[in-house]
């Protein structure tokens, strides 16, 4: 244990705040080293065996790097669920559990025969959710990426749930005369990240996640609200809910875009940190 904490530091000390190594160590010990929270806090002399100690050296070697560590364990937590990740798809982020909880919420009461489309499913942390959620539902789920789909298929399988994954651009999609009002939810996180905000960004995202799954052009960063937003007005029944998680930094603006539609009513959502992070439109 004495060498690979001398070495955490050695490596990390320089990069990273010490609440984060802390961090760090704990997730590492956890599923590398496969120690419990008691162990780690009090097994301070264990010797690791070579093979443990080398996986922790190239796990610390791999963050000094700025690599995500959901990346370097191939999984991280999501709204009490676990999910496999890579560079394929975006690693889920807290905030979108607030998304969750708000669409578990609005239904509820209305829990039977759900049909719910997931628009750029990534890793499929939304529809995966939202099927454990709402288990009588029945959830389709697009991605323009075939790795992406890949790895949301196999965490729909560790998770038990069914879903049907398609690979689909949504910015080129015509829906069919039977797709036409046959939703009751339709929900996305699209790409919303202009690229002149790049340089704001912190090199474990802008490094190793994956840019088709985070950026716009800047002279049209609304375009996959605009486009989601005409397919619900032909895709919703009567009454259905649209879900969009949205750029903080363009909260009003992607209000004032929904509201053109004609959407009975739209909301703009602020997330527990304050910051507008949701629109809830109702057709």
């Amino acid at each position: 244990m004495l060498r690979y904490q001398a070495y955490l530091h050695q490596k990390l000390d320089p990069i990273y705040p010490q609440t984060e190594i802390g961090s760090f160590s704990r997730l590492l010990l956890s599923k590398l080293a496969n120690m419990s929270t008691v162990q780690i806090y009090s097994d301070k002399d264990r010797n690791f065996p070579q093979h443990t100690l080398d996986k922790l050296v190239e796990a610390i070697d791999r963050l000094a790097l700025k690599e995500p560590i959901q990346y370097i364990l191939g999984e991280t937590e999501f709204y009490g669920l676990t999910f496999h990740v890579g560079p394929g798809a975006l690693i889920p982020r807290p905030e979108t559990e607030e998304l969750i909880e708000l669409i578990t919420n609005d239904n509820r009461n209305n829990r039977h025969g759900i049909r719910i489309l997931d628009i750029g499913t990534g890793s499929g942390c939304i529809a995966i959710s939202l099927a454990k959620a709402l288990p009588d539902s029945k959830i389709s789920a697009w991605d323009i990426s075939t790795e992406a789909l890949r790895i949301a298929h196999g965490n729909a399988d560790s998770n038990n749930v069914s879903i049907q994954f398609e690979l689909i651009d949504v910015l080129n999609f015509v829906p069919s005369i039977l797709q036409k009002a046959s939703l009751d939810i339709m929900v996305s996180n699209p790409p919303y990240i202009r690229h002149c905000d790049a340089k704001e960004m912190e090199t474990n995202v802008l490094d190793y996640e994956p840019h088709v799954a985070l950026f716009v052009e800047n002279n049209d960063p609304l375009i996959f609200y605009r486009i989601i937003s005409n397919l619900a007005i032909e895709m919703l029944k009567p009454g259905g809910f649209m879900y969009f998680e949205i750029n903080s930094y363009l909260g009003i603006e992607t209000y004032d875009l929904v509201k053109t539609f004609p959407f009975s009513e739209v909301h703009l959502i602020q997330d527990l940190s304050g910051k507008d992070r949701i629109i809830r439109a109702t057709y």
